[in-house]
């Protein structure tokens, strides 16, 4: 008999191809890794108990960055610190507004009576329902109005939230071009086509990322130094163009871009010339009526670490006065009475 002959060796069976599954995007993100440097300081009691890191730029009249700290050119979500762009991209689009109710385009509003009284006739004035709105319900953004509001027994309301003013602005416009109401804060709807065009002819850079802002409305990210670049921009634009307009309605009217309460009226108001606009996880930008500009981002996000921060800002601009004192005063309460503060680390 022949020898038996060796079974070939087995060889494995190819699997079923498995469905493809989709790999989630890699999510991007505006932090360095590079440490930024502390910005504020928490103290009670004379104890050292926080921190809060972020950068800063400071422009001069020649666009130069005359001072920077941490990461200037990473890009951020400037957040509403993006509304006087947004508000120059209405113009652009065609809506007429002037004085306050252009100020209020740019605003992020206290929910003060006098801001929800004048959204609402902006919505009557353009034949618009207040449920077109997409803005989310909300209560007042200022907390004594906000106590105000709730002890009226009224509710959180899209008229009260403090993109309102933005919102019926966005929603006037497309009304007057025959642009879709319903898809108004789609990227791609036509006036956030150019809103995005503007953005970066102001900043002077392409937006690096467009996301959705706590309003619902698209959100372009640009640098710290474009988003200086930006309000040095709009501050000396030539007049008659949209961006000197809304730059021009939001100084002569700023309690409509803020509140009676706040630090970017204060200073609008008692530093003429100057254009102010703060944003969400701590974002800030101004503009000097001497051409200057500076921007920062707190990168936790602590509003609490803003006036602070700003104060100092513009004491090293060589700005001072009682609004400066004001706008850094930051008390730490302990037991009811002020045990510490919060202050500027630079």
């Amino acid at each position: 008999m022949p020898a038996s002959q060796p079974s070939p060796p087995a060889t494995a069976q190819p699997s079923p191809p498995a469905t493809a599954q989709p790999s989630p995007p890699a999510p991007t993100s505006a932090l360095s890794p590079v440490v930024p440097p502390v910005l504020a300081e928490v103290v009670r009691s004379g104890f050292v108990e926080g921190r809060h890191r972020g950068s800063l730029v400071v422009l001069g009249a020649d666009g130069a960055v005359e001072l920077a700290l941490g990461e200037v050119t990473t890009p951020v979500f400037p957040r509403s610190s993006n509304k006087p762009m947004q508000a120059a991209g209405v113009l652009r689009a065609g809506l007429d507004l002037t004085g306050e109710r252009l100020a209020l385009a740019a605003a992020s509003h206290s929910g003060e009576p006098f801001h929800r009284g004048l959204v609402r006739r902006m919505l009557d004035e353009y034949g618009l329902d207040p449920d077109l709105l997409q803005c989310p319900p909300d209560l007042p953004l200022d907390a004594e109005e906000r106590e105000t509001y709730l002890a009226s027994g009224a509710a959180p309301d899209r008229v009260t939230m403090n993109c309102s003013g933005k919102h019926t602005a966005m929603l006037a416009v497309c009304a007057e071009r025959g642009w879709p109401l319903e898809s108004y804060l789609d990227p791609e709807h036509p006036l956030q086509r150019i809103i995005h065009r503007v953005v970066e002819d102001a900043a002077g850079e392409p937006v690096a990322a467009v996301g959705t802002d706590g309003c619902g409305a698209p959100l372009m990210a640009i640098s710290l130094v474009g988003l200086a670049r930006a309000f040095c921009s709009f501050a000396g634009a030539e007049p008659g163009s949209a961006e000197r307009r809304v730059a021009d309605a939001m100084r002569a009217h700023p309690e409509y871009v803020a509140g009676t309460r706040r630090a970017d009226t204060w200073l609008m108001r008692e530093v003429p010339g100057t254009l102010s606009k703060m944003g969400a996880e701590a974002v800030q930008a101004v503009a000097l009526p001497d051409g200057r500009a500076l921007a920062f981002k707190v990168e936790d996000g602590a509003t609490r670490a803003l006036g602070p921060v700003l104060a100092r800002a513009l004491t090293l601009l060589g700005v001072a006065g009682p609004v400066v004192d004001r706008i850094g005063r930051t008390p730490l309460l302990g037991g009811g009475r002020e045990v510490g503060v919060v202050r500027a680390a630079f």
